[in-house]
């Protein structure tokens, strides 16, 4: 009873924090802090996408980029060529990057590692490519295309604590929908899948369809997170969608910790914030990127979250041994 508690009043002082946390920045001065908070919501969004696609069924994507510039140039283009209201083009582009996401892992699930992350490399590539030449120059090509921001029934979030908070609901919305599905027994599928495919094959497990659904969901999240960028910004260019950014995704998920509700926000804010912190070596990214990985690979293969949870396991099994000990 006092562990429940103790555990709805942490919730209530994380949610009081993260509701006032734009007035605290603002107060002291840091209101690009506010900025940087939008930014990691979108991110946490489109990384807990992947880690459904990579966490719990197993299969890695390193093209994810993709479905990010899909959902960010599918929403601007519906604003701007049929003049759609903003939110409802965020909801088409990421229904179409869900579709395009479930086409594209139907032939894709029958490749496993490598052969995946080719696969799943050459389609954002192609997608790159079609938004730098894209056909008639609707995408307006290298040039970019601005756009407005969200509007939510005629309140526009023009400024970023406005949006802070729209990015907030989204982060909460998305995060209960993952941890829902990880709990059914869709979730139950694709960790069978990620432990042994063959074995979730034989214990009647449609692998392809629940892998695809995987795939389908992912792009979901990350067609999302790409229409939330194109808003927040207020402008898009195909530089923003390259190899680069998937690199990026891939980097936030492992080093956060896959396989977890917590492992996606701490990768996404963690890297993200480092990200602007070595802003000055920026043409150093991908190496720094490449640095980050090995690290994980190599120093922590469970990424924050996991080797966090071993070292508070060891601690406290450390700690009762002692005290066993003492009372003997």
């Amino acid at each position: 009873m006092n562990l429940r508690k103790n555990l709805s009043v942490k919730n209530i002082v994380i949610l009081a924090v993260l509701l006032l946390l734009p007035v605290l920045l603002t107060a002291v001065g840091f209101s690009y802090g506010i900025l940087v908070c939008c930014f990691s919501f979108l991110y946490i969004i489109a990384v807990s996408g992947l880690d459904v696609d990579f966490g719990y069924c197993g299969q890695i994507s390193m093209g994810h980029a993709a479905f990010f510039a899909i959902g960010a140039y599918g929403s601007v283009m519906l604003h701007t060529y049929c003049h759609l209201p903003v939110l409802l083009t965020m909801i088409i582009a990421t229904l179409l990057a869900t579709v395009i996401g479930a086409i594209i892992a139907y032939p894709a699930s029958k490749l496993v590692f490598h052969f995946l992350s080719l696969a799943t490399i050459a389609f954002g590539e192609i997608v790159y490519s079609l938004i730098l030449n894209s056909p008639g120059g609707i995408t307006n090509n290298a040039v970019g295309m601005f756009t407005d921001p969200i509007n939510l029934f005629g309140f526009s979030l023009d400024t970023n604590t406005k949006f802070y908070y729209f990015g907030l609901v989204a982060v909460a919305l998305f995060l209960i929908a993952k941890q829902l599905m990880i709990h059914s027994k869709v979730g139950r599928a694709w960790i069978a899948i990620r432990e042994n495919p063959h074995a979730a094959n034989g214990m009647g497990i449609n692998v392809t369809k629940y892998k695809v659904m995987a795939f389908a969901v992912s792009a979901f999240y990350t067609g999302f997170a790409g229409a939330m960028y194109a808003h927040l910004v207020g402008y898009i260019g195909p530089d923003t969608f390259t190899q680069k950014q998937s690199v990026m995704f891939v980097t936030m998920m492992l080093f956060g910790g896959t396989g977890s509700l917590l492992g996606p926000i701490l990768g996404a804010v963690t890297v993200f914030v480092m990200t602007e912190c070595l802003r000055v070596f920026e043409q150093y990214q991908m190496l720094i990127y490449g640095a980050l990985l090995l690290i994980v690979i190599v120093a922590f293969p469970g990424g924050i979250y996991g080797e966090g949870k071993k070292l508070i396991a060891r601690l406290t099994k450390r700690k009762g041994g002692v005290k066993n000990a003492a009372g003997n």
